[in-house]
């Protein structure tokens, strides 16, 4: 970022393909629509690009990438009043990769693994916002406690709170396939 910053242009193009496939993730589950993630997401690099030249470090670009969208949604959200975020399933084509691995296995056991990411997809929506927030900060994109806390402006142990109550749920609610 810091390239990018002082004018390298390539710069930015590695960036972006290095974290473009986990922040989309990211709002896409966040949102629980294509549309208003790919909308986040192009608000989210225009900032980026935007406020380039005031970038210093403070800590990982990826904390820094993540705050910026975490920022948006928050902008999103209140400008539209809406407090229900829904979890979005795999794309089409994502479908196909899981019915590709899968081919080698009986149809039952596809239909069961299914049923499972269902029901988890299920779950994650019933999530209270920020505990999803979290989770999906530190499942999809990898982020650390401290990450996630400095996105979120929030204290670490706020975080680990909200990941260990996510986690409880999420247990809590498989355990009819175990």
């Amino acid at each position: 970022m810091e390239i990018y910053r002082d004018g390298d242009l390539q710069a930015f193009d590695q960036l972006f393909n290095r974290f473009k496939d986990i922040l989309y993730r990211y709002l896409a589950r966040q949102t629980g629509n294509f549309a208003i993630a790919e909308e986040i997401f192009q608000e989210t690099w225009a900032a980026l690009i935007k406020h380039r030249k005031n970038y210093t470090v403070k800590a990982k670009f990826k904390t820094y990438l993540f705050h910026i969208a975490h920022n948006k949604l928050i902008d999103f959200y209140r400008s539209k009043q809406n407090t229900k975020s829904d979890i979005v399933s795999y794309d089409e084509q994502q479908d196909e990769m899981i019915i590709e691995e899968q081919s080698n296995k009986s149809i039952e056991h596809h239909a069961d693994v299914q049923s499972k990411y269902n029901h988890l997809l299920t779950l994650l929506e019933k999530l209270p916002a920020a505990q999803r927030d979290v989770f999906l900060m530190h499942e999809e994109a990898g982020m650390t406690l401290v990450e996630i806390a400095e996105v979120m402006s929030v204290s670490r142990d706020t975080v680990k709170s909200r990941l260990r109550y996510a986690l409880q749920r999420l247990r809590s609610g498989m355990r009819r396939f175990a």
